[in-house]
Protein backbone atom coordinates (compact mmCIF):
# COMPACT_ATOMS: atom_id res chain seq x y z
CA UNK A 1 0.00 0.00 0.00
CA UNK A 2 2.73 2.24 0.62
CA UNK A 3 4.45 1.87 -2.35
CA UNK A 4 1.59 2.12 -4.20
CA UNK A 5 1.09 5.76 -2.52
CA UNK A 6 4.53 6.65 -2.99
CA UNK A 7 4.13 6.31 -6.75
CA UNK A 8 0.56 7.66 -6.60
CA UNK A 9 1.76 10.69 -5.09
CA UNK A 10 5.11 11.27 -8.10
CA UNK A 11 2.59 10.56 -10.63
CA UNK A 12 0.48 13.09 -9.69
CA UNK A 13 2.86 15.89 -8.72
CA UNK A 14 4.23 15.38 -12.28
CA UNK A 15 0.53 15.37 -13.82
CA UNK A 16 0.39 18.82 -11.92
CA UNK A 17 3.71 20.15 -13.03
CA UNK A 18 2.53 19.45 -16.09
CA UNK A 19 -0.58 21.70 -15.87
CA UNK A 20 1.55 24.26 -13.58
CA UNK A 21 3.50 24.68 -17.26
CA UNK A 22 0.00 25.16 -19.00
CA UNK A 23 -1.58 27.57 -16.70
CA UNK A 24 1.55 29.62 -17.04
CA UNK A 25 1.91 29.74 -20.59
CA UNK A 26 -1.87 30.87 -20.60
CA UNK A 27 -1.47 32.70 -18.08
CA UNK A 28 -4.66 31.60 -15.96
CA UNK A 29 -4.15 29.52 -12.89
CA UNK A 30 -7.64 28.31 -12.78
CA UNK A 31 -6.91 25.42 -15.39
CA UNK A 32 -6.08 23.80 -12.26
CA UNK A 33 -9.75 23.19 -11.93
CA UNK A 34 -10.02 21.38 -14.72
CA UNK A 35 -6.88 19.19 -13.67
CA UNK A 36 -9.23 18.56 -10.48
CA UNK A 37 -11.50 16.23 -11.59
CA UNK A 38 -9.33 14.27 -14.00
CA UNK A 39 -6.44 14.07 -11.54
CA UNK A 40 -8.12 11.50 -9.51
CA UNK A 41 -8.72 9.23 -12.80
CA UNK A 42 -4.89 9.46 -13.04
CA UNK A 43 -4.51 8.51 -9.53
CA UNK A 44 -6.87 5.30 -9.96
CA UNK A 45 -5.45 4.35 -12.89
CA UNK A 46 -2.06 4.40 -11.33
CA UNK A 47 -3.14 2.10 -8.40
CA UNK A 48 -4.83 0.07 -11.14
CA UNK A 49 -1.56 -0.15 -13.04
CA UNK A 50 -0.18 -1.38 -9.77
CA UNK A 51 -2.18 -4.28 -8.47
CA UNK A 52 -1.66 -7.62 -8.50
CA UNK A 53 -5.45 -8.22 -9.97
CA UNK A 54 -8.18 -6.13 -11.20
CA UNK A 55 -11.17 -7.39 -9.24
CA UNK A 56 -15.34 -5.98 -9.94
CA UNK A 57 -14.77 -4.28 -6.58
CA UNK A 58 -12.09 -2.39 -7.64
CA UNK A 59 -13.31 -1.70 -11.33
CA UNK A 60 -16.74 0.07 -10.30
CA UNK A 61 -14.73 1.88 -7.98
CA UNK A 62 -12.05 2.90 -11.20
CA UNK A 63 -15.91 3.41 -13.78
CA UNK A 64 -17.52 5.62 -10.77
CA UNK A 65 -14.14 8.00 -10.57
CA UNK A 66 -14.02 8.13 -14.32
CA UNK A 67 -17.43 9.04 -14.73
CA UNK A 68 -17.39 11.88 -12.08
CA UNK A 69 -13.63 13.19 -13.34
CA UNK A 70 -14.47 13.24 -16.76
CA UNK A 71 -18.09 14.96 -16.33
CA UNK A 72 -16.24 17.83 -14.16
CA UNK A 73 -13.58 18.19 -16.10
CA UNK A 74 -15.37 19.07 -19.21
CA UNK A 75 -18.27 20.69 -17.25
CA UNK A 76 -15.62 23.70 -15.92
CA UNK A 77 -13.72 23.83 -19.29
CA UNK A 78 -17.14 24.78 -21.14
CA UNK A 79 -17.95 26.79 -18.65
CA UNK A 80 -14.59 28.82 -18.75
CA UNK A 81 -14.17 28.81 -22.53
CA UNK A 82 -14.15 32.41 -23.43
CA UNK A 83 -14.24 34.11 -20.05
CA UNK A 84 -11.47 35.42 -18.47
CA UNK A 85 -9.77 33.89 -15.72
CA UNK A 86 -11.62 32.84 -12.65
CA UNK A 87 -11.74 36.07 -9.69
CA UNK A 88 -10.15 33.87 -7.41
CA UNK A 89 -7.27 32.91 -9.04
CA UNK A 90 -7.05 36.91 -9.86
CA UNK A 91 -7.31 37.97 -6.48
CA UNK A 92 -4.41 35.42 -5.67
CA UNK A 93 -2.57 36.65 -8.39
CA UNK A 94 -2.44 40.10 -6.94
CA UNK A 95 -2.04 39.21 -3.32
CA UNK A 96 1.21 37.02 -4.23
CA UNK A 97 2.81 39.70 -5.98
CA UNK A 98 6.55 38.77 -6.66
CA UNK A 99 6.10 35.11 -5.61
CA UNK A 100 2.53 34.70 -7.25
CA UNK A 101 4.72 31.79 -9.63
CA UNK A 102 6.06 29.73 -6.98
CA UNK A 103 3.36 30.17 -4.93
CA UNK A 104 1.24 28.99 -7.20
CA UNK A 105 3.15 26.16 -8.16
CA UNK A 106 3.41 24.72 -4.13
CA UNK A 107 0.02 25.91 -3.11
CA UNK A 108 -2.44 25.62 -6.15
CA UNK A 109 -1.06 22.80 -8.03
CA UNK A 110 1.09 20.76 -5.63
CA UNK A 111 -0.76 21.44 -2.36
CA UNK A 112 -3.80 20.38 -4.77
CA UNK A 113 -1.92 17.21 -6.04
CA UNK A 114 -1.69 15.84 -2.68
CA UNK A 115 -5.43 16.64 -1.45
CA UNK A 116 -6.06 14.24 -4.35
CA UNK A 117 -3.99 11.36 -3.16
CA UNK A 118 -5.48 11.59 0.45
CA UNK A 119 -8.75 11.87 -1.03
CA UNK A 120 -8.87 8.97 -3.14
CA UNK A 121 -7.34 6.67 -0.56
CA UNK A 122 -10.97 4.42 -0.24
CA UNK A 123 -10.83 4.35 -4.15
CA UNK A 124 -6.53 3.22 -3.92
CA UNK A 125 -8.10 1.02 -1.01
CA UNK A 126 -10.27 -0.81 -3.21
CA UNK A 127 -8.53 -1.41 -6.54
CA UNK A 128 -5.43 -2.99 -4.21
CA UNK A 129 -7.40 -5.00 -1.51
CA UNK A 130 -11.19 -5.42 -2.91
CA UNK A 131 -11.49 -9.34 -3.64
CA UNK A 132 -14.71 -10.69 -3.08
CA UNK A 133 -17.81 -10.55 -4.08
CA UNK A 134 -20.37 -7.44 -4.10
CA UNK A 135 -21.91 -6.72 -1.14
CA UNK A 136 -24.78 -4.94 0.30
CA UNK A 137 -22.06 -2.37 1.50
CA UNK A 138 -21.32 -2.30 -2.56
CA UNK A 139 -24.63 -1.41 -3.20
CA UNK A 140 -25.87 0.77 -0.70
CA UNK A 141 -22.57 2.81 -1.38
CA UNK A 142 -23.11 2.81 -5.24
CA UNK A 143 -26.75 4.13 -4.58
CA UNK A 144 -25.46 7.47 -2.51
CA UNK A 145 -22.52 7.64 -4.98
CA UNK A 146 -25.58 7.61 -7.67
CA UNK A 147 -27.60 10.55 -5.57
CA UNK A 148 -24.33 12.76 -4.83
CA UNK A 149 -23.78 12.44 -8.62
CA UNK A 150 -27.35 13.46 -9.46
CA UNK A 151 -27.39 16.23 -7.20
CA UNK A 152 -23.91 17.46 -8.82
CA UNK A 153 -24.87 16.86 -12.08
CA UNK A 154 -28.15 18.29 -12.37
CA UNK A 155 -27.11 21.26 -9.90
CA UNK A 156 -24.36 22.44 -12.27
CA UNK A 157 -26.35 21.83 -15.36
CA UNK A 158 -29.33 23.87 -13.75
CA UNK A 159 -27.30 26.78 -12.67
CA UNK A 160 -25.37 27.18 -16.03
CA UNK A 161 -28.83 27.19 -17.81
CA UNK A 162 -29.66 29.67 -15.29
CA UNK A 163 -26.56 32.02 -16.01
CA UNK A 164 -27.29 31.28 -19.64
CA UNK A 165 -30.51 33.90 -19.87
CA UNK A 166 -29.28 37.29 -19.97
CA UNK A 167 -32.41 37.94 -18.29
CA UNK A 168 -30.84 36.14 -14.89
CA UNK A 169 -28.06 38.67 -15.07
CA UNK A 170 -27.17 39.62 -11.51
CA UNK A 171 -29.73 37.34 -9.86
CA UNK A 172 -29.33 34.58 -7.35
CA UNK A 173 -30.20 31.12 -8.76
CA UNK A 174 -33.16 29.84 -6.28
CA UNK A 175 -35.29 27.16 -8.38
CA UNK A 176 -34.75 23.54 -9.00
CA UNK A 177 -32.52 21.80 -6.55
CA UNK A 178 -30.98 25.22 -5.85
CA UNK A 179 -34.63 25.22 -3.88
CA UNK A 180 -33.86 23.33 -0.86
CA UNK A 181 -29.96 23.77 -1.12
CA UNK A 182 -27.79 26.89 -1.34
CA UNK A 183 -25.13 24.54 -3.09
CA UNK A 184 -26.62 21.59 -4.90
CA UNK A 185 -23.14 20.76 -6.74
CA UNK A 186 -21.20 20.67 -3.67
CA UNK A 187 -23.71 18.22 -1.64
CA UNK A 188 -23.28 16.06 -4.87
CA UNK A 189 -19.94 16.22 -4.57
CA UNK A 190 -19.50 15.11 -0.84
CA UNK A 191 -21.59 12.89 -1.30
CA UNK A 192 -21.23 10.52 -3.96
CA UNK A 193 -17.41 10.73 -1.92
CA UNK A 194 -19.16 9.04 0.97
CA UNK A 195 -20.42 6.83 -1.61
CA UNK A 196 -17.20 5.43 -2.04
CA UNK A 197 -16.13 4.98 1.27
CA UNK A 198 -19.16 3.28 1.87
CA UNK A 199 -18.09 0.32 -1.11
CA UNK A 200 -14.58 0.44 0.72
CA UNK A 201 -16.32 -0.77 3.96
CA UNK A 202 -16.40 -3.98 1.99
CA UNK A 203 -13.04 -4.42 2.25
CA UNK A 204 -10.78 -5.60 5.34
CA UNK A 205 -9.87 -2.53 7.19
CA UNK A 206 -10.86 0.06 4.31
CA UNK A 207 -12.33 1.87 7.53
CA UNK A 208 -9.31 3.61 7.79
CA UNK A 209 -9.70 5.31 4.58
CA UNK A 210 -12.05 7.60 6.46
CA UNK A 211 -9.40 10.15 6.30
CA UNK A 212 -10.68 10.65 1.89
CA UNK A 213 -14.48 11.74 2.23
CA UNK A 214 -13.14 13.83 5.88
CA UNK A 215 -11.08 16.11 3.71
CA UNK A 216 -13.54 16.34 1.40
CA UNK A 217 -16.43 17.34 3.70
CA UNK A 218 -13.93 19.63 5.18
CA UNK A 219 -12.87 21.49 2.21
CA UNK A 220 -16.46 21.55 0.81
CA UNK A 221 -17.89 22.98 4.04
CA UNK A 222 -14.96 25.05 5.36
CA UNK A 223 -12.32 26.19 3.49
CA UNK A 224 -12.89 26.43 -0.37
CA UNK A 225 -15.89 25.10 -1.57
CA UNK A 226 -19.24 27.27 0.81
CA UNK A 227 -17.23 29.86 2.60
CA UNK A 228 -14.75 30.80 -0.34
CA UNK A 229 -17.83 31.10 -2.83
CA UNK A 230 -20.81 32.88 -0.58
CA UNK A 231 -17.74 36.00 0.68
CA UNK A 232 -19.15 36.94 -2.86
CA UNK A 233 -22.57 37.73 -1.95
CA UNK A 234 -22.21 38.82 1.87
CA UNK A 235 -23.18 42.60 0.57
CA UNK A 236 -26.14 40.99 -1.87
CA UNK A 237 -29.51 41.94 -0.17
CA UNK A 238 -31.48 39.07 -2.21
CA UNK A 239 -28.86 36.27 -1.43
CA UNK A 240 -29.05 37.28 2.52
CA UNK A 241 -32.75 36.45 1.62
CA UNK A 242 -32.06 33.15 0.30
CA UNK A 243 -29.65 32.72 2.64
CA UNK A 244 -32.02 32.93 5.84
CA UNK A 245 -34.78 30.30 3.71
CA UNK A 246 -32.27 27.99 2.18
CA UNK A 247 -30.27 25.23 3.89
CA UNK A 248 -26.60 25.93 2.99
CA UNK A 249 -25.73 22.30 2.23
CA UNK A 250 -28.45 19.23 3.27
CA UNK A 251 -31.39 19.66 1.26
CA UNK A 252 -34.76 20.29 2.76
CA UNK A 253 -37.90 21.98 2.78
CA UNK A 254 -37.60 25.71 2.22
CA UNK A 255 -37.92 27.70 5.90
CA UNK A 256 -40.49 30.58 5.80
CA UNK A 257 -39.89 34.10 6.56
CA UNK A 258 -40.71 35.04 10.45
Amino acid sequence: MYKVLIIETIVIMLYMTGWFVIAQARRRNDVADVAWGTGFIVTAVTALLLSESITQRGMLAMILVALWGVRLAVHIYMRNQGKPEDRRYRKWREEWGRHAVIRAFVQLFLFQGLLMIIISLPVTFIILFGQGPVGLLDILGLFIWVTGFFFETVGDYQLLKYKSDPASKGKIMTTGLWTYTRHPNYFGEVTLWWGIYIIALSVSQGWLTILGPLTITFLILKVSGIPLLEEKYKDNPEFQVYKRRTSAFFPLPTRKEA
